[in-house]
């Protein structure tokens, strides 16, 4: 009996010891958070708030290295650099995603990786945000298929938009595989420079891979056509608006709603008739190799 408590406890203590690299990690990420929020309650002046910013950043950085290990992707680095861009609440950049960015040139396809406990860990904080728009799910298969997840996750000054979803065939060994096509954006409207997005969980690490679509995406008349229609119906309301001296509101509400039915119309038009564009299957075959990729093969 005395056996199997050691034993027992051994276990046990091995499963606490697995786990604190991720909880040192947490509790500095927190603690930097709060002491550069007190930096800035006490008006430090912006070359000490960066100086403590590039340092825990770096400090964070280097606990992530040791919890992931090197990337062993092909075409990518087996180092990279830290995916939070700022650990003040002010920022641009606050509050992404922990883990590691991998990428040749900052241009290129890049690879953001991180645990599937910290991603939970990081879902969790974003199912009580107080903006509806922000609100993630707490699992991450479902948050994964969401253009807000990739938007807060590995996004910091525009939102993600997806244009459609992949068919992949999953992976040899990886818990789930999800590839979307869409581009980054601050408007609505077409988005012409569009990204092939893939994301793959396998055991313990989950690995999202963003790269130019190649070849480029097409434009679709039938599709552009619906937009050009709408952006020159919102036009009208909003030259109205700008006549009353920014006074009618519903002229400026009017150009707005056209403005975001056009943009939905546009992307389920192009969702329904890409797939049959000649670029299409080397799109897809584009997704379905970095997936494989990323899973190892």
């Amino acid at each position: 009996m005395r056996l199997i408590w050691t034993l027992l406890f051994a276990l046990a203590s091995g499963v606490a010891f697995a786990a604190l690299p991720e909880d040192d990690y947490i509790a500095a990420r927190d603690k930097a958070i709060s002491d550069i929020a007190g930096l800035e309650s006490s008006n430090a002046q912006v070359e000490t708030l960066d100086v403590a910013n590039t340092k825990a950043l770096a400090d964070l950085e280097k606990r992530l290295s040791a919890i992931l290990g090197p990337l062993a992707v092909k075409d990518f680095p087996a180092t990279g650099t830290i995916n939070l861009e700022s650990l003040s609440a002010s920022d641009i950049g606050f509050g992404m995603l922990d883990g590691l960015r991998y990428a040749k040139s900052d241009e290129g396809p890049s690879i953001v990786a991180t645990t599937r406990g910290l991603a939970e860990r990081w879902l969790q904080s974003k199912a009580d945000e107080d903006d509806e728009s922000l609100r993630l799910p707490t699992g991450l298969g479902d948050a994964l298929k969401l253009d807000a997840f990739y938007t807060q996750a590995i996004g910091a000054d525009a939102a993600f938009v997806k244009t459609l979803d992949f068919s992949l065939k999953k992976p040899e060994g990886a818990n789930m595989a999800i590839a979307q096509l869409g581009g980054w954006t601050q408007d609505v409207g077409p988005i012409y420079d569009q990204q092939v997005v893939v994301a793959v969980v396998k055991g313990d690490r989950v690995l999202i891979a963003e790269a130019p679509a190649s070849p480029p995406v097409p434009k679709i008349a039938a599709c552009e056509a619906l937009w050009t229609a709408a952006d020159a119906a919102a036009q009208k309301f909003q030259e109205a608006y700008q006549g009353s001296d920014l006074k009618d509101q519903q002229a400026y509400d009017s150009a707005n709603a056209v403005w975001e039915k056009g943009d939905a119309d546009y992307r389920a038009c192009m969702g329904e008739r890409l797939p049959g564009d000649p670029a299409f299957p080397a799109l897809l075959a584009q997704a379905q190799q970095l997936a494989d990729h990323m899973a190892g093969k």
